[in-house]
């Protein structure tokens, strides 16, 4: 349910007030975002959509004074923090009333200790030692890290590490909390977690929240306004959040952004014919109005793309494997350090499509870095179609698998986005004609044309995302390994990728993927394997393993359509139902 709409927002003075303000980056052709004019109050939690590249992340960067203060862009109109104008008071001074958590949490991490990272910003504050570990041991506590304030932060998983980063912000206890994809490396229990703290805060009506997210189906029940930028950066959309998911959908859906899963089901329902008014936001909402329905129509349990993901699972069965791992250990930091990956058996036919799941620190990165050569696993314990990757030289590895990593920037070595992409193609040893044709059909598959001389640090979020995907592909390799290959993305960009990597599959090639989104994985997986603490608790195929007990043990929560379906009191049939694909198709292609 989402928060009541309060007057207290109009009464109260702005927080954050922007005044036509229109940014553009160094080496960008235009501004993004631009001529963008809204207000923040205290109580208001604000949600900014947007596709991926409209300046979103930009935007957010302006509210703590970033820019035009550290990130080399140029900022016009106004941009005023607590009354203060961004342009005239430094990041330090802008920070007492804002504070910041970033799309890729190691950008803010400069400490050795979890506490000591979030005592970094009280103590230059220059408040007193008892108040900074008073607000360390309660912002570590709000996000679960308390009893780990003495680890190093670099043995943290992503999400840990992304946990770790709202409590740096909420040690800082500025009534504006600006927070930039909080979620895109959590789990679903991390998720669940940071918007406990989130709500607890947006319940305290002396502060603002302003949120980056696609996540929608989490954030939507603190969610209270919905500000949409366009693809040009302009504000088009500024609204309640309900009257905007439930009555411009159309209009969201043409801008490309995201809306919550039982959103989207609900209006695939409505061309079959059901029509659930108002349009529910979350699992529990639709399946109160799927329970409302006297007759629905049979999912298609026995029809595509089921019975394709069972052919692919029986014919899989019979193929050679592409992967095998066996008795697969790997150690983070050497011989002495903690094992992250523990005795993994796990074989991968050709042409599977795999989706590796289970908690913040399962091990679930290590594991999918080991098959793909990146970091070192025991002899002989790694095979990817005849090959030991992490003892095979570079050109031989690019051969037979791409990796793409969680964080864009841990691959990029060239200056430019083009030159970025030919890297692959050089190593190869592909002549200048071939490379050229090859990075031009790259850059306009993944909407980067005008980007091919930009660096590709000085991309959004998302599209360093779809840079790092493009360098995978670029190659042709017959295994393909990414991790988190939509974080970052818009609605449009994500399916997309997802498109292009199932059409990959369809073809022959192998996929690896780990994400913490069940839904990608009911959608598109051929199979699952699932661990946790380290060890393969169990893979099958994707039906089984949502069907089964494996993702509760595993601490997982089902997809977001599974948990609206599962427990239907009227409609048992239903009960089964996991992914989009199974719900009735329009009246007239059935006809």
């Amino acid at each position: 349910m989402l928060r009541p709409t309060l007057g207290t927002h109009v009464t109260a003075a702005p927080l954050i007030s922007l005044d036509a303000v229109s940014i553009r980056h160094d080496e960008s052709a235009r501004a993004t975002p631009a001529e963008v004019s809204f207000e923040v109050r205290p109580g208001e939690v604000v949600l900014l959509l947007g596709p991926s590249g409209c300046g979103k992340s930009t935007l957010a960067l302006a509210l703590d004074g970033l820019i035009p203060h550290a990130v080399p862009a140029t900022l016009d109109g106004t941009v005023r923090v607590a009354g203060l104008d961004s342009a005239e008071h430094t990041v330090a001074e802008l920070s007492e009333h804002v504070a910041m958590v970033f799309q890729d949490p190691d950008a803010q991490v400069v400490t050795g200790t979890l506490l000591d990272e979030v005592c970094f910003g009280p103590e230059n504050q220059l408040l007193a030692a008892g108040e900074v570990l008073e607000r360390a041991e309660r912002a570590l506590k709000l996000v679960g890290l308390w009893e780990r304030r003495t680890d190093n932060p670099d043995v943290l998983s992503g999400g840990g590490r992304q946990r770790l980063a709202i409590a740096c912000a909420l040690a800082l206890a500025a009534p504006v909390l600006v927070l930039d994809e909080p979620t895109a490396n959590l789990d679903p229990a991390g998720i669940d977690e940071v918007y406990a703290v989130l709500r607890d805060l947006a319940s305290e009506r002396d502060h603002a929240i302003v949120l980056v997210e696609h996540n929608l189906d989490a954030a939507v029940d603190i969610v209270d306004r919905v500000i949409v930028l366009d693809a040009d950066g302009r504000l088009v959309i500024d609204g309640p959040a309900r009257d905007v998911l439930q009555n411009r959908t159309e209009q969201l859906l043409r801008l490309g952004v995201w809306l919550p899963v039982s959103t989207l089901a609900a209006l695939h329902l409505r061309d079959a014919g059901v029509v659930l008014d108002p349009l529910p936001l979350s699992p529990s909402e639709l399946a109160a109005a799927l329970d409302a329905v006297d007759v629905l129509p049979s999912p298609r349990l026995d029809g595509p793309p089921d019975a394709a993901t069972a052919d692919a699972a029986s014919a899989s069965s019979d193929a050679s494997p592409a992967i095998t791992v066996r008795d697969c250990s790997v150690r983070r930091g050497g011989r002495r350090g903690p094992v992250v990956v523990d005795g993994v058996d796990l074989d991968v036919a050709s042409g599977d499509f795999l989706a590796i799941v289970g908690t913040n620190g399962a091990g679930k990165t290590t594991l999918l870095q080991a098959i793909a050569g990146v970091i070192a696993s025991p002899k002989g314990s790694v095979d990817v179609l005849g090959i030991d990757p992490s003892r095979a030289d570079a050109r031989t590895r690019a051969r037979q698998i791409g990796f793409v990593f969680q964080n864009p920037e841990h691959q990029f070595v060239a200056h430019t986005v083009a030159e970025e992409l030919e890297l692959g193609l050089r190593v190869q040893g592909a002549d200048d004609e071939t490379r050229r044709a090859e990075v031009d059909r790259m850059l306009a598959r993944f909407d980067l044309t005008e980007h091919r001389d930009r660096h590709p640090f000085l991309l959004s979020g998302g599209q360093k995302r779809r840079l790092s995907v493009g360098t995978a592909l670029v190659a042709g390799a017959p295994v393909l390994a990414l991790d988190e290959p939509t974080f970052g993305q818009d609605r449009a960009r994500a399916s997309e990728l997802l498109d292009i990597l199932s059409g990959l599959n369809a073809e022959g090639t192998t996929v690896l993927v780990v994400t913490h989104d069940l839904q990608l994985v009911a959608d598109h997986a051929t199979h699952v394997a699932v661990m946790r603490d380290g060890r393969l608790l169990g893979v099958g195929t994707t039906a089984e393993v949502l069907a089964g007990p494996l993702i509760e043990a595993a601490g997982l929560r089902h997809p977001p359509l599974a948990r609206a379906t599962r427990g239907l009191a009227s409609h048992p049939e239903w009960h089964a139902v996991t992914r989009m694909s199974q719900l009735p198709v329009a009246r007239q292609a059935a006809a």
